[in-house]
């Protein structure tokens, strides 16, 4: 067993005093062949738990036979870490135009369907596979040079999605503010929702909103369809990608980042990213809810908050999710109120402050879940 380290770093910013910000970039290459898979973490500067499972992963992987590669991103985007005010990361977005750091990956469903021409009945998988990512390869390219410019949130996503174009399979790590471990699946890869240890499954369909899992899997599934309506072909490019949110934002914490980076090992090694391995998924209770299923609670009011809810915890119609507190009727029955749940539903996360403007995200919950096997 020959496991080849290798470390590099690449510029993905300047700041005002035109210094390089570089984010180093780990690869694991066995001697055996198999598929490229690629990780990153903090994407959004608060979300850290990802670095932690990177670490684990990379002590773990050092000590296993791998097939293909294993290319590692931790802490991606440090300017979003180093957005801090008084002890808060303020990371989601880039503070000088407001963007999501994280939709501002490139997807052209035109490229896809000129492609998708292009492809005979007779062209093996991984012929369309090699052009294929040329093709996204080039587009990206093209991107970045564009000759107005781009915003510093979408150089960072581009410089990062060149790298994963490559890859079979790709993980984006990520973290709720007050959240319990969940992930986002598309819906052609249902049945690798169960390969991971992670208990709340989101489906999601073929449509892109900007962020890397879609940027990653909509060419594909969009190709996949494409060319089964042309040649009446059905292809499996085994090409999937994920968006793991791994509990909550601003902390970490070792043993549960080995735990996740157990839960990652499993899903590789189903993929055949490890030699001769034992590590498979537990056995434990999942659930299952499609993305239109999958709600916001938004207040009609403002006020301070108790969450009596807990991210996870299966609560029934009526039952309470949070109690409010108003300032101005302390001294009246209207001075504390409770919320109780519209429906049957599981809280998945919740707004981590308890100080509350009306029209807040005070919870995303599952409803009409399933119970998968």
């Amino acid at each position: 067993m020959t496991i080849d380290v290798t470390k590099q770093h690449i510029v993905v910013a300047q700041n005002a005093s035109g210094r390089n910000m570089n984010v180093p970039i780990y690869r694991l290459r066995g001697s055996r062949p198999g598929p490229t898979v690629y990780i990153q973490s903090s994407i959004h500067g608060a979300e850290v738990q990802g670095n932690v499972v990177i670490y684990h992963l990379i002590q773990r992987l050092k000590q296993l036979d791998i097939c293909g590669e294993v290319i590692l991103v931790p802490n991606c985007n440090p300017v979003g870490t180093n957005i801090k005010a008084g002890e808060y990361t303020l990371g989601r977005f880039d503070p000088v135009n407001g963007t999501n750091w994280n939709r501002g990956y490139h997807y052209v469903p035109d490229l896809v369907a000129d492609f998708a021409k292009t492809v005979t009945p007779e062209e093996s998988i991984e012929g369309i596979k090699r052009r294929f990512r040329q093709c996204l390869s080039t587009a990206i390219d093209e991107k970045l040079a564009s000759p107005w410019g781009l915003g510093l949130a979408q150089q960072l996503n581009l410089k990062l999605q060149q790298i994963a174009v490559n890859a079979d399979y790709v993980l984006d790590l990520h973290n709720g503010p007050v959240s319990t471990r969940h992930i986002y699946v598309p819906e052609y890869a249902k049945a690798s929702a169960t390969l991971f240890n992670i208990p709340h499954c989101i489906f999601i369909p073929n449509v892109f909103a900007g962020a890397l899992d879609e940027a990653t899997f909509c060419p594909w599934w969009t190709l996949t369809e494409a060319i089964e309506n042309s040649t009446g072909r059905k292809v499996n490019f085994e090409v999937e990608a994920f968006t793991l949110e791994m509990g909550s934002q601003e902390v970490i914490n070792f043993k549960e980042g080995d735990e996740d980076a157990e839960s990652i090992l499993a899903y590789l090694n189903a993929k055949g990213s490890l030699h001769q391995n034992a590590i498979a998924p537990k056995a434990i209770d999942r659930v299952g809810v499609y993305l239109k299923n999958y709600k916001t609670l938004f207040t009609d009011w403002g006020g301070m908050v108790e969450y009596i809810a807990k991210p996870g915890q299966y609560i029934k119609q009526g039952e309470p999710l949070a109690q409010i507190l108003n300032i101005d009727d302390l001294d009246n029955e209207n001075g504390s109120r409770v919320l109780s749940a519209p429906c049957d539903l599981i809280p998945i996360l919740h707004f981590p402050s308890a100080s509350v403007l009306s029209g807040t995200q005070l919870y995303k919950v599952f409803t009409e879940y399933e119970t998968l096997t």
